[in-house]
């Protein structure tokens, strides 16, 4: 699954819809451990 800029942002729309703005930060904190780890 390739992800180009557009996509990734209407995902992180979506995403700070369905679990809202407080969850936000460790959500995306969750993320980007995430994406490291695939990248390895």
């Amino acid at each position: 699954m390739n992800l180009a800029g557009p996509d990734l942002i209407v995902i992180l729309l979506i995403i700070l819809v369905l679990f809202g703005a407080k969850k936000l930060p460790e959500l995306a904190r969750g993320m980007g451990q995430a994406v490291k780890e695939f990248q390895k």
